[in-house]
């Protein structure tokens, strides 16, 4: 039931504007300028709510699950992107200037004066250069810090940009209880970026982690362990994942997420599997041991624990195993009775990791460059090869766990829909968003 109760919270607050403008607004003018105010209020509403949907708040991620909060992140910003395009084209034939003798409240003209329309353009061209930047960011080859510092710095810019053009600008955003009402968004918005970069900062510092190994796993692949120094360590379910902050300060951007590969069973320690891809990633193989640490998490609900279904299956692509593997190490370590099978996919054989302590039995390795002599699956993880580890009665009962690339996550979710798997028996997480 959370996640019903999130998104019908969400509705309330995104069309609440709406609300109070219809009961304190004054009289009605023609549609396509109310149409105009309402774009413009809905564009404003979604951006601030946008700052609680940034998948670092437990309580909204974990109910909803980091996909879905974050492909409801994406698609909202291009949707409130849209309202604001749209929002002053609707105010054709409207008259315009500034207070006049017949209408001294303003409630049948906008204005015209450029220092209150200036900063409704400045935030709709910063929205559309956050939105582009968000959708083209590796192509653009940005530092992943480097973006998250613009991304956030950029939203707060366009919050206070728009709080200024609605409350000056607009007909209804002038009225008391809309000016309140902005100024109590704006402001929650503002303090959600102090608590992710302020108060969890302060309230990590006390809450040290030491490097303790790094392993090379396969050529471009490390495993790395931190351990807790002075404190019980992390509360964690396996297959969640955590952002890492290795070699900074607690109030360093530096921080990245990645998955735990470890099982909450094998005590304190935690493991992460890291490919070399960014900044950091590409110089973890170097990370000295007893570097200073920080850790916040848990997030996430890629978990199947108090799940009730007879089998687990696993389904990875790449990377993307880590998680999955924290489960596994996890029903191991606790002796779990259920069957369980997992699906591996690769690109080469020597990007297999943990190809020992995975084994042969109850797994299927896929190459999509399998070497002379290769006896496993070849190609892609698609529908084929799952209906061939997979039998009707296991796609109908078992919970599935998929992560891994988004174009195979996509194939996988679609197959085993129309195999008849439940909607909730369907656990998935991307490591990867445009």
């Amino acid at each position: 039931m959370k996640p019903i109760f999130l998104i019908i919270g969400y509705a309330i607050t995104v069309v609440l504007p709406l609300i109070l403008s219809w009961i304190f607004g004054g009289p009605p003018r023609p549609f396509h300028q109310e149409l105009a105010s309402g774009f413009g209020m809905l564009a404003f509403s979604i951006i601030l709510v946008e700052f609680v949907l940034s998948g670092r708040f437990k309580i909204i991620s974990n109910g909803l699950g980091m996909d879905v909060t974050m492909r409801a992140h994406q698609l909202l910003a291009r949707t409130a992107l849209a309202f604001a395009f749209i929002h002053p084209f609707l105010y054709g034939g409207t008259p315009s200037g500034g207070p006049r003798p017949w209408d001294p409240t303003r409630q049948l003209t906008i204005t015209t004066e450029f220092a209150y329309l200036s900063t409704g353009i400045a935030a709709f061209l910063l929205l559309f250069c956050l939105v582009f930047l968000a959708i083209g960011r590796k192509k653009l080859d940005f530092k992943y810090e480097t973006w998250r510092l613009i991304h956030g710095l950029g939203a707060l810019m366009i919050a206070v940009l728009l709080l200024h053009h609605t409350v000056y600008a607009g007909r209804y955003g002038s009225q008391p209880e809309l000016t309140w009402f902005w100024l109590v968004m704006t402001g929650a918005a503002l303090g959600s970026l102090l608590y992710i970069y302020l108060a969890v900062p302060l309230r990590d510092m006390g809450r040290v982690w030491r490097v303790k190994s790094v392993t090379s796993l396969t050529p471009n692949q490390w495993e790395i362990t931190v351990a807790p120094q002075n404190h019980s360590g992390l509360e964690y379910k396996a297959g969640q994942f955590v952002w890492l902050n290795v070699g900074h300060g607690p109030f360093s951007i530096n921080e990245n997420p990645f998955s735990i590969c470890s099982a909450p069973a094998n005590g304190p320690s935690i493991s992460f599997m890291i490919k070399e891809l960014g900044d950091f990633s590409r110089a973890v193989g170097g990370t000295k041991l007893e570097t200073v640490a920080y850790i916040d998490g848990p997030y996430g609900s890629l978990s199947i624990d108090d799940r009730d279904e007879p089998g687990v299956a696993l389904i990875a692509g790449g990377v993307g195993v880590a998680p999955l593997l924290g489960i596994l190490r996890e029903m191991r370590a606790s002796g779990d009775p259920r069957q369980v099978k997992m699906v591996y996919g690769n690109k080469r054989f020597d990007q297999i990791a943990w190809r020992d302590e995975l084994g042969k039995e109850d797994i299927t390795y896929v190459l999509s460059e399998p070497p002379e002599g290769w006896e496993g699956e070849e190609g892609l993880i698609d529908a084929e090869i799952i209906d061939r580890v997979f039998s009707l009665d296991q796609f109908r009962s078992w919970v599935f766990v998929l992560c891994g690339p988004s174009n195979m996550m996509e194939t996988i979710e679609d197959h085993l829909i129309k195999k008849g798997t439940p909607w909730h028996r369907i656990l998935s997480e991307r490591f990867d968003y445009d």
